[in-house]
């Protein structure tokens, strides 16, 4: 049983998980549990084995409470980890390694506001409009851990961008985050799709064909007034409104 790897549940009782089966396991006595945070020392743990690994499911997302594993082998890992990270050479491939993923999402960033941009489509009257409300939409949705349709993979960027939108002009110019929705199978679901037409009806459409607007009666021109300054690495060239 110990020589299996696992992944398990929280359970109650101290040192022990319970299964994807359901039953309750008593972990061995010679195992420790190994905190999540650093991600290659897991790795190579797991790749090492047997481990026991303790995930919470809370909708869609994973969340990990460490790793069960022979208290010996952690130990080696561990120091192996240790004297790896103490040589200059790891330092430096950390910091080319950091300074790449920061130009991957500045690169993803600067074409996720593109695709916002484009989605949106105003009319050249509301060209600032645009851009301000592009640059606010890719602040918020893109960032690494945002856990917004901006992070999948599973729909084409223009499709993440167009959700993106909709999601952000739902909680910024409705009533949506104080509403009383039953708990009702399918109900918030329509609602939020009620929702979304009306922003494309009432919100998008305006500006899109260019019709005036009156900023003290426009729900989207309150929103952008009263948003959250923009990100130097994704402020335009001009972001003064109206």
């Amino acid at each position: 049983m110990p020589a299996e790897t696992r992944e398990v549940r929280l359970c109650q009782k101290p040192r022990h998980v319970i299964t994807a089966e359901g039953r309750v396991l008593l972990v061995p006595a010679d195992w420790e549990l190994l905190p999540p945070g650093d991600a290659a020392l897991s790795r190579r743990l797991k790749e090492a084995g047997p481990t026991w690994t303790v995930l919470e499911i809370k909708g869609r997302k994973r969340f990990s409470h460490g790793i069960w594993a022979p208290a010996a082998t952690i130990t080696t890992l561990r120091a192996e980890r240790q004297h790896e990270q103490a040589d200059p050479a790891y330092q430096k491939k950390l910091d080319a390694s950091r300074l790449r993923r920061a130009r991957e999402e500045h690169t993803y960033a600067t074409d996720f506001r593109a695709a916002v941009l484009a989605f949106l489509n105003f009319h050249p009257t509301y060209t600032r409009e645009a851009e301000t409300l592009a640059t606010l939409i890719a602040a918020h949705a893109t960032p690494v851990g945002s856990g917004t349709v901006a992070r999948t993979e599973r729909i084409p960027l223009e499709q993440r961008a167009e959700a993106a939108t909709i999601a952000w002009l739902r909680h910024q110019t409705t009533g949506y985050d104080s509403m009383t929705i039953a708990r009702v199978k399918g109900l918030r679901r329509e609602v939020r799709q009620q929702l979304a037409q009306r922003s494309r009806d009432l919100l998008l459409l305006r500006y899109r064909q260019g019709h005036p607007i009156d900023p003290a009666r426009c729900p989207l021109a309150q929103a952008l007034k009263t948003a959250t300054p923009l990100p130097a690495a994704l402020t335009p060239v001009q972001t003064s409104l109206f």
